[in-house]
């Protein structure tokens, strides 16, 4: 159900507070949170578009992201086996340019673009790849330097689809080789598959990959098992390829919403749909609990009450089974302002369904599919985390288990009058490597007298890779204290070295 004003999204906030109350054990407005958006290529909205035209519109949707408090951005960067990048191993995306191996004209490079563009507003950017898919559909057209045309051989053909062999050490030494020339070449913070691993099932029809069974299944009695080690394998090298080149870059994934029906596995979800073990050979769970994977964003697209996967079930299962890796929830805007909450008629489900999210400890953020429906405001749904849910920024988790010693102080901070006005000055700490080096800076404002407390987030005014603020001079009659602190590429804070100011 739709919200139809501001003053209903205020509501809807007010309404939210009795949910909160039965499950909320966090901070209403938490200072550390993963706050993602995915921005698919996949739905045509870049093909054939101008370039001065597409980055005008990439440069409106990451400002109107950032205004609702995102702090994250998950790209599209492969779709099928070729890239929105100036890949050395693929060619050009047909969803970039309408041909596949067709370079934009005039030249850029679309992950460039964005991963500057992200930077510039303290947004990490998540490289998203498409591991096995390389034709959606096969009336498509592959480029001649496309590898298919190069080793046919690895690959199988599944419905109205193409796909690398996921049990072939080729496909999956190739896979590795794309992955390995993005970390190197690239600035991103991070590679990121969704639910795409084995294709979803087609009634009636078996993945056909009889030969490769053949001739590598041996040792395993159960082809179920067989495929789900293919995928483990892969998953492990990315990890490791990932890890070796640049030891900051986290590797997360995004699967189907369910792992296993209780009635397959007792300690399945009490649901009762596809599954990630059993049909699309993920075993997703393992990969947390060895380490493979540095986050895990299941889709819970789901409304409350769907009576096969119920959001508040899934959302609880997935709680209780991070095995010690950072868990975010992926949430459907369409699907939370088209259904009301079971509770209370009035309202869509997104107050319940936030509450639900930071209802856990092991719940550290979520990501929203997708991107454009947050831009659009689609039933409210941007002003909603403008007024409630993302009132005050938020900074990513931090990942400990992959570094958790912060960066030093910043050096010299000093309020200088300049030509564009009055600006806070600081010298970036020293460092001695890279995974101690600031990268960005956070700069708190408290009232004169007030105590300094940089534990949550309502004093933040800016998250900033620069070395400078402009302060909101007045009269020069009001007195402030400036604080500003580090972070590193993984979000680790230093201490915080304040200035008074006069404004």
């Amino acid at each position: 159900m739709k919200i139809k004003s501001f003053l209903c999204v205020l509501l809807l906030s007010l309404l939210a507070g009795g949910v909160f109350a039965q499950v909320q054990t966090g901070p209403v407005h938490p200072k550390r949170e993963f706050r993602a958006a995915w921005i698919q290529a996949v739905n045509g909205q870049f093909r054939g578009v101008p370039t001065d035209k597409l980055k005008q519109t990439l440069i409106s949707q990451l400002n109107s992201l950032q205004g609702a408090g995102i702090n994250a951005i998950i790209f599209q960067v492969r779709p099928e086996g070729d890239a929105l990048y100036a890949s050395r191993l693929e060619p050009w995306s047909r969803f970039l340019t309408g041909v596949q191996g067709k370079a934009p004209e005039p030249y850029w490079d679309p992950m460039q673009f964005m991963i500057e563009e992200c930077h510039k507003r303290g947004m990490e950017f998540h490289a998203w790849i498409n591991p096995y898919r390389t034709k959606t559909t096969l009336k498509n057209e592959l480029a001649p330097g496309h590898v298919y045309n190069i080793h046919p051989e690895w690959f199988v053909t599944y419905g109205d689809q193409l796909y690398f062999d996921p049990a072939l050490p080729e496909s999956r030494r190739h896979i590795c080789m794309v992955v390995s020339d993005i970390v190197s070449r690239y600035d991103v913070d991070a590679i990121h598959m969704d639910d795409y691993f084995y294709p979803y099932p087609i009634k009636g029809q078996d993945f056909p990959d009889d030969a490769s069974f053949a001739r590598y299944g041996g040792g395993f009695g159960d082809r179920g098992d067989w495929r789900r080690s293919n995928v483990n394998i892969l998953i492990k090298k990315l990890h490791e390829t990932i890890r070796e080149i640049k030891p900051w870059v986290k590797f997360g994934v995004s699967p189907f919403g369910i792992y296993r029906n209780e009635s397959n596995d007792p300690l399945g979800s009490k649901t009762k749909g596809l599954q990630n073990y059993d049909d699309l050979y993920a075993d997703v769970l393992l990969w947390a609990r060895e380490g493979w994977i540095d986050y895990n964003i299941p889709q819970i697209y789901w409304q409350i009450g769907h009576p096969a996967a119920d959001y508040e079930t899934l959302v609880k299962w997935w709680a209780k089974h991070t095995e010690n890796r950072p868990l975010f929830i992926g949430q459907s805007v369409m699907n939370t302002v088209q259904h009301a909450d079971p509770n209370n008629p009035s309202v869509n489900q997104l107050p319940r369904k936030m509450a639900w999210q930071r209802a856990y400890q092991t719940i550290g953020g979520s990501c929203q599919w997708p991107a454009s429906a947050v831009v659009e405001n689609a039933g409210n749904y941007r002003d909603a985390l403008i007024a409630e849910y993302h009132k005050y920024p938020a900074l990513p988790p931090v990942f400990d288990f992959m570094d958790n010693e912060a960066p030093a102080k910043v050096r010299k901070v000093k309020p200088v009058w300049t030509a564009d006005g009055y600006m806070l000055f600081w010298t970036a700490p020293k460092y001695r490597e890279e995974m101690n080096r600031a990268v960005q800076y956070v700069v708190y404002r408290f009232e004169a007298g007030e105590k300094v407390n940089i534990d949550g987030p309502s004093h933040i005014v800016a998250v900033t890779r620069d070395n400078f603020y402009k302060l909101p001079y007045e009269d020069g009659k009001n007195k402030y204290r400036y604080v500003v602190t580090a972070l590193d590429r993984l979000h680790n804070e230093s201490k915080s070295v304040g200035k008074k100011v006069k404004l």
